[in-house]
């Protein structure tokens, strides 16, 4: 090989030479220049100084990383990897140098690959498959033209960032919605690849977009809390889930739901490990920060397979100055707008209000209720009623309510009078806003659970989703209306859909894995419980199905013993369950009794499946009936849950059923 200053030097272990020759062939083919040639690698001085000499002029070295490198605690690789990094510091940090390939699943964490390597962003080619897009951004990479790349500024020298401010005219919209419009319309313009990257320091090539993975794909992690007394969170999470549900609206966009982007809230995987976990291309990313009546909000969008930023914008203005900020936004819609959209279709867009504060109170109740505790639920209340206070049009804020309210009934009073008011909000809320899907979404939940009004709850399921095809929520929650009605195969392609857009979902997951269950494919459900505690090791919905899986197959020591790190009211369930299979009558009755002390308000469905586990019928179907008159949310599942399989037959529950209108 003769010594060119514009070459590739590839370093790898000898157990990964199939690998590399891959990666070799790719990059020669396209007229690259490549270090790689077994029939070159003799030994000895004259060797060992050539691959000094090729590391010391070379334009890009590749490290291939694997669990051959892992393994190997020495290797002449391990000298060429540290001749690299001692090249790497005399280089600008705004040149590529180090480009990390991993040809298998080693992670980025691995303590025997060098700091330096485990400080850039890895390029994953399982098996030294080579795509094309790999092989034209190192041909762009060594391109003698290229220009210096940028250095990727971290999110908080973003935030830290000045803009300029400039005089403006009124408008009618609210300056936050045309944050957000503007946002998305850039974000969406710019999920183009650019003329060429910016990235940091010697980040190196980035992956290629694994397989399966679409083009037209998008997270919007939660943005970032800047503010001097980090008490914006709130805000800060609001922004980024209202700019989510507006890109969600975009024909053919891929957006996976809150659930699943903020999952990663506070953790520190890179962006590229998030984007393989959510299955998108793109990842947007921001922060707030807010001093008194100064907000500055920075947002940016980047290319997860290569780290490049797409686009990148900060609003630095006084949150009093409603006006000054939505002309300088609007004017970037207006520019934005000079692009080609990709369809023609309208963005639906959720209720909006002009009153700061209103939304302000809205976002603290959005944040309170997603925690679904009792005081959570409660401060949530309160919060939309402040916002309606200020802002009696706020449709989205009567959404709320109906959700606060239902949540505080069926999970704390049992009151008839809450769930009526739920109703009143959400049917207020749709006459507020008849397109937004917010309130048929809480209006469909509420008919069902409580009215066990199917077709009207079939109705409003229907419009929102009408509205809003990615709806999670509606999905999951019309699944569970479609199992009701004898429609189980439906109701799990319907999760499974819920699960494409929402990932990380745990309570999806965990809904699919029973409905597996209830009609007859227990084995299915087996690998639902491994990802339950892939996405929250130590959620007690991961204990709670094992618990009934393991109740199923007739291991009883082991559901008792899943079911014990279940939630309280599912430890007690379990435990009664499984402990009377066990033939420890007392034990079972024990728990039995401390779950009506407990939850004998709220969980009399569940009671009810106590009872029929331990084949006590008469008494399953006492606590059914009372279940029916409290209105009871579990009596959605009585259709299909085969706990009562073995009373199906008995006349009183056939008549429970009829009046449920369900199938029996």
């Amino acid at each position: 090989m003769t010594e060119h200053p514009r070459a590739v030097f590839l370093s790898y272990a000898s157990e990964d030479a199939v690998a590399a020759e891959k990666i070799c062939g790719a990059l020669r083919a396209a007229g690259i220049e490549v270090w790689f040639d077994r029939s070159e690698l003799r030994g000895g001085d004259a060797w060992d100084a050539a691959i000094r000499r090729q590391i010391k002029n070379c334009a890009l070295f590749l490290p291939i990383i694997s669990v051959n490198t892992h393994a190997r605690a020495e290797g002449y690789f391990r000298l060429e990897w540290k001749l690299a990094i001692d090249r790497s510091h005399l280089i600008a940090a705004d040149r590529p140098f180090l480009v990390p390939v991993a040809v298998d699943a080693t992670p980025q964490s691995d303590e025997r690959v060098p700091d330096r390597f485990r400080e850039l962003q890895w390029t994953r080619l399982p098996g030294g498959e080579t795509p094309p897009a790999f092989v034209e951004r190192v041909t762009r990479l060594l391109s003698p033209g290229a220009p210096p790349l940028p250095a990727r500024q971290r999110l908080a020298d973003a935030a830290a960032a000045a803009a300029p401010a400039r005089a403006a005219p009124r408008f009618a919209v609210p300056w936050w919605g045309w944050l957000m419009a503007a946002i998305v319309v850039a974000s969406y313009f710019a999920l183009r690849p650019p003329p060429r990257p910016a990235r940091s320091g010697d980040a190196g090539v980035a992956a290629a977009r694994p397989a399966g993975i679409p083009e037209k794909s998008i997270a919007v992690l939660p943005f970032v809390d800047m503010s001097e007394k980090k008490d914006q969170e709130y805000f800060s999470d609001g922004l980024a889930e209202e700019l989510l549900d507006l890109l969600s609206q975009v024909p053919d966009l891929h957006v996976p739901a809150r659930t699943s982007s903020f999952y990663f809230k506070g953790r520190s995987d890179d962006v590229a490990t998030i984007a393989q976990k959510l299955k998108v291309a793109h990842v947007l990313e921001g922060s707030v920060r807010r001093s008194g009546n100064a907000i500055r909000v920075t947002a940016q969008l980047i290319r997860a397979d290569n780290g490049y930023h797409l686009w990148s914008k900060t609003y630095d203005r006084d949150v009093k100055d409603v006006f000054q900020v939505q002309d300088d936004i609007a004017n970037a819609v207006v520019d934005a707008l000079k692009a080609q959209l990709l369809s023609e279709r309208p963005l639906v867009t959720r209720d909006r209000t002009d009153n700061p504060q209103a939304f302000n109170e809205y976002l603290m109740g959005n944040s309170l209720r997603e925690r679904d505790t009792s005081g959570a639920n409660r401060q949530a209340l309160e919060s939309y009623q402040r916002a309606v206070a200020l802002d009696p049009k706020y449709a989205a804020a009567y959404s709320g309510i109906a959700d606060a309210e239902w949540r505080i009934a069926d999970q704390e009073t049992g009151e008839a009078a809450g769930y009526a008011r739920s109703l009143a909000a959400a049917e207020h809320a749709i006459a507020l806003a008849p397109n937004s899907p917010d309130g048929y979404w809480a209006r469909g939940g509420l008919r069902q659970a409580y009215y066990y009004d199917w077709p009207g709850a079939e109705a409003d399921f229907r419009k929102a989703l009408a509205l809003d095809p990615n709806d999670e929520r509606t999905l999951r929650d019309y699944a569970t209306l479609l199992a009701s009605r004898g429609a189980p195969r439906e109701a799990e392609d319907m999760m499974r859909r819920a699960l494409t857009l929402d990932p990380l979902a745990v309570r999806t997951w965990r809904g699919l894995g029973e409905l597996l269950i209830d009609v007859g494919r227990t084995p299915e459900a087996r690998p639902i419980v491994q990802r339950i505690r892939d996405i929250t090791p130590n959620s007690w919905s991961g204990y709670a199905l094992a618990g009934r899986i393991a109740l199923v197959e007739g291991r009883f020591n082991d559901a008792l013993a899943q079911f014990s790190q279940a939630s309280p009211a599912y430890a007690l369930i379990g435990t009664a369950m499984a402990q009377h299979s066990l033939g420890r009558r007392s034990e079972s009755q024990a728990a039995l009794e401390e779950l009506i002390k407990r939850f004998g308000t709220t969980l009399g469905y569940q009671i009810a499946e106590v009872y029929a586990w331990r084949g006590e019928h008469d008494k399953a179907i006492e606590w059914l009936q009372g279940a029916y008159q409290r209105h009871d949310g579990g009596l959605i599942y009585l259709s299909y849950d085969s706990y009562f399989a073995a009373m199906r037959a008995d006349a009183r529950f056939q008549a429970l059923l009829k009046k449920l209108n369900v199938p029996s």
